[in-house]
């Protein structure tokens, strides 16, 4: 059986989706070998076959699946013979949880830090299009954006202090051993690292030490692709 996932892919092979690390580091924690098949923001017709517009997709035999908490409940589901991440359904719940707070107020809070960082990381077929959808969204030019990042890193510091909180006590999210929880959370700040020559953490904060033992994990396979800047 051959397993795919097509990842969102910037300039020189730069592979920094926070959705796509997630499954990356899924993937690693069960063992399973699979393909990461380069994808550009434009190129909706490469993965039109599975009905969504944005990755991940995962295409594991015959079946296809599209988004990341999809796709991390169908391997936990499919692969009962491999290491949990969820460690039961208490533990798939708690971080369904993770996951809602890592998209509502994790990435909304850091994509404003970074995303005039993106744009200059991206390929240049997908520069046009990224700008005028996040223009868009924003309701601000990049420009401005960039020219306003002080001002998103100070309201930053608010939205980590939950997990500022749990990491001065545990040395993972999940707990004892890193799982899919820390994955999800992780996958935002590898975004960042790879995108931005800014340093959004300060060096005594526990979630830059948590930080630096996530790159470690799985023979540092977040290492592989270096920090912006």
């Amino acid at each position: 059986m051959t397993r795919k996932v097509y990842d969102l892919c910037g300039a020189d092979d730069l592979r920094f989706s926070p959705n796509c690390w997630r499954i990356r580091l899924a993937l690693a924690h069960k063992g399973l070998e699979t393909e990461f098949a380069p994808w550009n923001f434009t190129d909706k017709e490469a993965i039109a076959f599975s009905g969504s517009t944005t990755v991940p997709v995962l295409v594991d035999g015959e079946e296809t699946i599209v988004g990341s908490w999809n796709i991390a409940c169908y391997l936990e589901d499919s692969y009962p013979d491999t290491p949990s991440y969820f460690g039961g359904e208490a533990g798939r719940a708690v971080t369904g949880f993770i996951n809602a707070w890592t998209d509502s107020t994790l990435h909304p809070a850091l994509v404003r830090c970074i995303v005039t960082d993106v744009h200059e990381r991206l390929d240049p077929v997908d520069q046009d299009y990224f700008r005028e959808t996040r223009e868009a969204r924003f309701g601000k030019t990049l420009e401005e954006m960039r020219d306003a990042r002080a001002e998103f890193i100070e309201a930053l510091e608010p939205a980590l202090k939950p997990l500022q909180t749990i990491l001065h006590y545990e040395a993972w999210i999940s707990g004892d051993a890193p799982a899919y929880a820390d994955y999800l959370v992780f996958g935002a700040f590898q975004w960042a690292r790879l995108v931005s020559p800014v340093e959004l953490l300060k060096k005594d904060s526990p979630i830059s030490g948590w930080r630096e033992r996530m790159l470690d994990l799985f023979d540092g396979l977040a290492r592989t692709q270096p920090a912006a800047g």
